[in-house]
Order: C-alpha cells, then sequence, then structure tokens
C-alpha cells in the first residue's frame, strides 16, 4: 500500500501520531475525529493513500464496496440504532481538509438537514 510520509492520516495509520481509534484490519483504520461536530463523530480511513475521490481508480471498487458495507457495522457498535449521516469532503471547494480520502461518520443525535456544516 502506498503512503505519503508528510499526511496526517498515514501517520496516524503508522502509529506516528496517536489517534482515539475504535476499529481497524488490514484495509482501514477507524478514529475519533479530534473536532467532533456531533456525538458520535468517526473517521473512516484506507490505509492506502488515496488523495481524494478524485484520485479514485477501478482497482479501488472493491475498497469503496468494502468501506460503505462497514459503515453500518462500525455505526451500529457506536449505538448510532436510529440512524447516522455519512459525509466525503472532496477538495479544497468541498472541505477536504486532510489530502487522504475519509469518511465521516456522525450521529448520536438528530442531525440538521442542509444547515449542517462539517
Amino acid at each position: 500500500m502506498t503512503t505519503d510520509s508528510d499526511c496526517l492520516f498515514c501517520k496516524i495509520i503508522k502509529g506516528e501520531i496517536p489517534s482515539d481509534q475504535v476499529y481497524s484490519d488490514e484495509q482501514v483504520i477507524v478514529f475519533k475525529d479530534i473536532n467532533p461536530k456531533a456525538p458520535v463523530h468517526l473517521l473512516i480511513v484506507p490505509r492506502e493513500h488515496i488523495k481524494s475521490l478524485n484520485e479514485l481508480e477501478e482497482k479501488h471498487d472493491v475498497l469503496m464496496a468494502y468501506i460503505m458495507r462497514l459503515l453500518p457495522k462500525i455505526a451500529k457498535e457506536q449505538g448510532l440504532n436510529n440512524g447516522f449521516r455519512t459525509v466525503i469532503n472532496t477538495g479544497p471547494g468541498g472541505g477536504q481538509e486532510v489530502f487522504h480520502l475519509h469518511v465521516h461518520l456522525l450521529g448520536g443525535e438528530r442531525l440538521s438537514g442542509a444547515g449542517f456544516v462539517m
């Protein structure tokens, strides 16, 4: 798997920077967001360094399907039985701050619609 030595999330994946992990396997790491926007705010991060959705290739299809199927399992483990929200910010105009693809998993209270800002 490729990594970027300057990437914050790659450093977290390698254990160089601590995180509050809730799940980890050979494909992803899941940890609590340090600036939560909801009572439950997790980041699901592939171990492979992929800059954003814009850089996805056909070879990533299985990984992305895996992440999508993992999200409800993680949500349930976090007690989000009444629903949850997922967000993928892409590029600076989309609010992406760390340029390593990641999915935000949010829940734990009723989240407002379009007014909810990441």
